[in-house]
Parts: structure tokens; C-alpha cells; sequence
């Protein structure tokens, strides 16, 4: 009977379709030809049948409604509806700006905003299709990837550079893998491959050392060439395991990729799960004694080989467990480390060690390891401030020991931290030395006052090796830079003999003393103990000097 110009104009009718009396299916055959709805919807259906359909559902008050999508790629939503003196009304409306602003919703809400790549959501929508979907003879399998040495180039090369890796790499990934299999971005530098395969060993396997190789080939961003590298962990679906569990799996064999040194992929195996509760074990308990007080510290001698006597004493983190007795920092240090707790637990050792050393006599200094977590944490400053300023003494009198590892994460800044801890006046060892590739790249960027040999080339001074001549050459290095030279794990005459020979001017192992709790080092600074002979001396050893001048 009547429309207005709108309508005329949205579809481009002519003059001959807006007249009165033009009949409907005319209209419809129209709209027919305008849509890309091929095979969808009532348009595609022969006129007159469309227009009876209508009419049944309109004689009973059913209205319609859907969207027509053009050929020009518009969206029309259209609502049919009776109207109450007969016959009836059809508006239409072009929601195509709504229509892309949804769809757009619709994509940022399952996809990464940086690579475009899908995220976490779509990842386990599409898991748990592939989960529910897939044959007898078929298996799901993920690889969870995580990037080697992405935090350097985004810490030394802006966020920006950072940015454009991650896209550099999710165009890298996406070449390795067939349009039917998924990459996902599912946080800063992890990424997660889902496949489908009838081979969950061999093929995913092979897709983990052709993603390896990849990824690890130089990137030039931005006039900068940065190398990185990818660790990557394979589970696949066996049984009813769910999308859920089936990541997990994956991130525990990730885990176990970058304990075994990363840049190489490991397959779930259902001990890693073992271990990942004993994890969560110990970290339940950890937060457990760091409230219930089951810290304590022991104190291992540094014994000055130039006066033979006490120089300082090192502290050494024990846990009393109440049920599992004393458990070894080897079983819950990494566990602190990987938790965060140490930082905390740090806390706490650096007040108990500067107390303790506040009641001991002036000129004996008391050493604290650091862990490279801790130079994280960014409270490391202010925690020694604190913990100087509590007990009293006088900032010499503290020794922080840190390994090669603290200087690799974050060097400039760790070397920043270590700097305002020098000037504050304690005193800087670093510890393990020798152990890493870059121990001499360190000595140059920051005065250390201590330099500790490791324990491993002590052991070997009296097998002939080259342990020898590494000691030579690091009390060497030592005097020619005006350094303490602190030898670890002496624990025979015959090596103290030989350090002492050497030069080192500091000692510190079994041969002295093992390490002892606060309470027993009392008679230590007595005037007849704290000449520094072993409390019990070993035989003399029967190798003769000549054979190690």
C-alpha cells in the first residue's frame, strides 16, 4: 500500500516496485536477487510459498524478524509483523555499522589484540570442540611454548621492540603449522599450538623441533638483531581427559623443557604430575613455617689465612620441619625461588643474620646469600637498610654473597641495586666464581670487595687437574685487583696447604668447622678458640708440596 523514501533508497527500488498495487512477490524476487544469502533464509524460497508461509504465521499473530545480508555487504534487519486492523508491517532496518561494531566485540573478545592471533578463551572453545569432535583414531595434541631470553630484549630494547618480536613471532609460527591447526597467544611471550593428528608422537614432535629451529633464527627489529629462543612442552588427549587438564599437562612438561635447559621440547609424563603436587607441598608448607617460625639459621667460619683467625661467619638457611625434620635447601629453595616466598623468607634471614652478628664481637662480619629473585622483588634495598639499621651494626659488618645468575637477569639494574648497597658500605661478594662465562665481564662493571672460589675446584686441587691452575689464576686476579680470595669447601689439610700456598686469603669448609647454630658459636670468640686451628685437625696430608708449588 505505501512506503516511504527510505526504503526506496535502501534498496534502490524503482519506480515500478514503491507504486501501490505492485504485487509483494515481486518485491520479494527483488530482495531475493539483492541478498548473498545463497542457500539461507526465506528470501531463496519461491515467492508465492513465502508469501503463504507469511500469512499463516501472521492470521495467528506470529511476527518475523532477520537479518538479509547484501551483495554490497550491508546487513538489513527486518521485522514482520501483523498489524491490528489487518494485513501488515515491515520495517527495515540497516544495522550494518552495528552489525561490524559486534563483530569487531565479537573478534578483540576471542582473539590477541597485538598478533591477531586467537587467546586463551577461543584456544578452549575450540579444545573442547576438538576434544568432543575427534574420531577413535584421532588425538588432540598442544604444545605450550615459552620464550628463551624475551625479557632481556624486552627490558633492553623497549616495550616496542618487545612488541614487534611477539608479532615477528607469531608470523613465524603461524608458517610453521597447516591452516587446519590453531596458535594461540595465551599470555606476554607464551603461545600455545593445538593440532589433530593420528600420530601423537611423532608428529608433534616434529612440530616442536621445527618450531624450535624457527623461532631461534635472528629477528631484525627496528635496525636491532635480537636472538631468542623457545622452550616448548607436548601433551595430547588420552582418555577423557578434558581441555583443562590437557594444558595443564602441557605446562608441566614445559617445566620440565626449561629445567633440562631450555631450548628443547619433553612430553607430559605422569610423574611430572607427582612432582607438581610434592611442588605444592612443600609451598603449602613453606608459607606455613615462615608463620610458625621453623627458620633458623647455622653459621659456617670464614677463617682470614693471613692472621689465622675468625674473619666472619656465613649464614645458612635451615628448616625444622615439625613432622619431616630438617629439610635440605636443595628440596625447598627452588620451591621458594619459583613461589616468590623467598623474597620473604630473604627478608627474614638478612634481620635474623644481622641480630645474631650484632652480639657477636666487632670486627667479625656475618655473609647472607642472595638469590637473584630477590633482585626482583625491588625491595632488596630498603630490606638490608632495615635490617642494618634494626640490629645496630655497622654496615661493613655485612657481607651479601650473589652468583653469576642475579647478574644475568636484569644485569644493569641488578648492578644499579649493587651499587647503592656499596655505598650504603656493605660489603659485596660474588660467589660460585668461576662456575659461569661472564664472572670477568662482571669485575669490570662493578667493584666487588670478595670473590669466592667454587667448592668444585677444591675438591680437585689434589687429583692433578686443572683445578690447580684456576686457583693460581683467580688469586692472581684476586691481588691484582685488590680482592679477598675465599676459598669454599676446604676440608682437608693437604688443601688448605695449597690454597694457602696459592694466596687465597680466606677459608671456609669442614676441615674448620660444620656449620653450627647461633647458639654454639659463643665459643668461638673466646681468646684460645678464636685462633683459627681446626677443631679437628686431620692427618697430615702425604702429598708433598712440590708436587703442587
Amino acid at each position: 500500500i505505501m512506503c516511504n523514501d527510505f526504503y526506496r533508497t535502501m534498496y534502490g527500488l524503482t519506480e515500478e516496485l514503491t507504486q501501490p498495487g505492485t504485487p509483494f512477490g515481486d518485491i520479494i524476487r527483488y530482495h531475493a536477487e539483492m541478498s548473498c544469502d545463497a542457500d539461507a533464509g526465506p528470501v531463496t524460497a519461491e515467492a508465492d510459498e513465502w508469501i503463504e508461509g507469511l500469512k499463516k504465521r501472521l492470521s495467528v499473530g506470529k511476527a518475523f524478524t532477520g537479518p538479509f545480508h547484501l551483495k554490497d555487504g550491508r546487513t538489513i534487519f527486518v521485522r514482520v509483523g501483523p498489524m491490528a486492523g489487518g494485513g501488515w508491517v515491515d520495517v527495515h532496518e540497516d544495522v550494518t555499522e552495528r552489525s561490524q561494531q559486534e563483530a569487531k566485540i565479537a573478534h578483540m573478545a576471542r582473539h590477541d589484540m597485538l598478533t591477531g592471533l586467537p587467546n586463551r578463551a577461543y584456544l578452549h572453545e575450540r579444545l573442547q570442540q576438538s576434544l568432543h569432535g575427534q574420531s577413535a583414531t584421532e588425538k588432540t595434541a598442544l604444545l605450550f611454548l615459552d620464550l628463551d631470553r624475551f625479557k632481556d630484549v624486552n627490558d633492553t630494547l623497549g616495550h616496542s621492540v618487545g612488541d614487534a618480536l611477539l608479532k615477528a613471532v607469531a608470523e613465524r609460527l603461524r608458517e610453521c603449522v597447516r591452516k587446519s591447526d590453531i596458535v594461540a597467544r595465551v599470555g606476554g611471550d607464551e603461545f600455545v599450538v593445538m593440532i589433530c593428528t593420528t600420530e601423537p608422537a611423532s608428529e608433534p614432535a616434529s612440530l616442536a623441533a621445527r618450531i624450535i629451529e624457527t623461532v631461534r633464527q635472528p629477528y631484525d627489529i627496528e635496525g636491532h638483531e635480537c636472538s631468542i629462543g623457545t622452550s616448548v612442552g607436548i601433551a595430547f588427549s588420552n582418555g577423557d581427559v578434558d581441555g583443562e587438564a590437557l594444558v595443564a599437562q602441557a605446562d608441566l612438561a614445559l617445566y620440565r623443557s626449561k629445567s633440562d635447559g631450555r631450548g628443547t621440547y619433553r612430553f607430559f609424563e605422569e610423574e611430572m604430575n607427582t612432582n607438581a603436587r610434592h611442588r605444592r607441598r612443600v609451598e603449602h608448607d613453606l608459607r606455613l613455617a615462615l608463620v610458625n617460625g621453623e627458620f633458623e639459621l647455622d653459621y659456617q667460619p670464614l677463617v682470614n689465612l693471613e692472621r689465622d683467625e675468625i674473619s666472619g661467619f656465613e649464614a645458612l638457611l635451615r628448616w625444622r620441619h615439625p613432622e619431616r625434620g630438617t629439610v635440605p635447601p636443595a628440596d625447598f629453595i627452588p620451591v621458594a625461588e619459583e613461589s616468590g616466598l623467598i623474597i620473604p623468607i630473604g627478608e627474614w634471614v638478612l634481620r635474623q643474620a644481622c641480630a645474631d652478628a650484632a652480639n657477636w664481637p666487632d670486627h667479625i662480619r656475618v655473609a647472607v646469600n642472595l638469590s637473584p629473585v630477590q633482585f626482583r622483588g625491588r625491595t632488596l634495598v630498603q630490606s638490608v637498610f632495615n635490617a642494618v639499621a634494626a640490629s645496630g651494626i655497622a654496615p661493613g659488618r655485612l657481607e651479601l654473597e650473589i652468583t653469576e645468575s642475579a647478574l644475568l637477569s636484569d644485569s644493569e639494574e641488578t648492578l644499579e641495586i649493587l651499587r647503592k648497597l656499596s655505598d650504603f658500605g656493605v660489603r659485596i661478594a660474588m660467589d660460585d666464581f668461576g662456575t659461569g662465562y661472564s664472572s670477568l665481564r662482571y669485575l669490570r662493571s662493578f667493584p666487588f670487595d670478595k670473590i669466592k672460589i667454587d667448592r668444585s675446584f677444591i675438591s680437585g686441587l689434589a687429583d692433578g687437574d686443572s683445578s690447580l691452575a684456576i686457583v693460581r689464576a683467580i688469586s692472581g686476579l684476586g691481588r691484582a685487583l685488590d680482592l679477598s680470595i675465599t676459598a669454599e669447601g676446604v676440608e682437608t689439610q693437604e688443601q688448605l696447604d695449597m690454597i694457602r700456598h696459592e694466596g687465597c686469603t680466606e677459608m671456609q669448609g669442614f676441615l674448620y668447622s660444620k656449620p653450627k647454630p647461633a647458639s654454639e658459636l659463643r665459643a668461638y670468640f673466646s681468646d684460645h678458640v678464636e685462633r683459627a686451628a681446626p677443631v679437628e685437625p686431620p692427618a697430615p696430608a702425604a702429598r708433598a708440596r712440590k708436587q703442587y708449588a
